[in-house]
């Protein structure tokens, strides 16, 4: 089931690493700008937490004991609405890209500047709220989708094809009549004010819309 999301909350900006003095200056940078601060002293402790539903973003040490920060990026790498933001004691080039590769939005080393790394933080926030907000309508157009009968299903997919009420007709072996009416429906039910729109909505659902070969 899909978890709802909330695009426009409070961004949370989760820390984990395991040295407390990091964990606690962060803190304090982190909340000077208006954000929530959760803090952890390692991955398997980040692990049990809950997934946020609002915009958000980890600060993630890269050395840490037991699970390392490139173990728990792989670990989340389904989680593309938390973009992460490295952090480590030194540079390491194969490490960073490889990191980066993976999807992280920037690699700092430490001592870490400030407002590098608040525009770092910035930039993985809106980048999370701009994939909650994709996630969000995502969501509301499989519900709209999920609300369509079987029947209605099968007119939306041959109108979305190209065909026309006639030959929709034919090929379900209702009249034409009958084709309008469905066809009626499966417009009010998704939302689309016309042809176009629904076709681009069919697109998004995975559904066919190029004529069959």
């Amino acid at each position: 089931m899909d978890v709802l999301t909330r695009p426009e909350a409070t961004p949370i900006v989760f820390v984990v690493d395991d040295d407390f003095s990091v964990r606690e200056s962060l803190e304090l940078l982190i909340k000077s700008q208006r954000w929530r601060a959760e803090l952890f002293a390692s991955a398997q402790e980040f692990l049990s937490r809950p997934r946020p539903t609002t915009p958000s973003c980890l600060i993630l040490d890269v050395n840490m004991p037991e699970l390392n920060g490139l173990e728990l990026q792989k670990q989340l790498s389904d989680r593309n609405d938390m973009p992460v933001v490295f952090i480590s004691g030194y540079a390491d080039v194969p490490m960073s890209v490889q990191a980066m590769k993976a999807g992280a939005v920037e690699f700092l080393t430490k001592p870490l500047q400030h407002d590098v790394l608040v525009d770092a933080i910035r930039n993985a926030i809106e980048r999370s709220r701009d994939t909650l907000r994709l996630n969000s309508e995502m969501q509301r157009l499989r519900g709209c989708y999920e609300s369509l009968s079987q029947r209605e299903r099968e007119v939306m997919a041959l109108v979305v094809s190209g065909l026309l009420n006639k030959q929709v007709g034919g090929e379900l072996g209702i009249s034409e009549i009958t084709v309008k009416a469905h066809r009626g429906q499966v417009m009010r039910k998704m939302n689309a004010d016309s042809l176009p729109e629904l076709v681009t909505m069919a697109a998004r659902l995975g559904l066919r819309t190029t004529p069959k070969v």
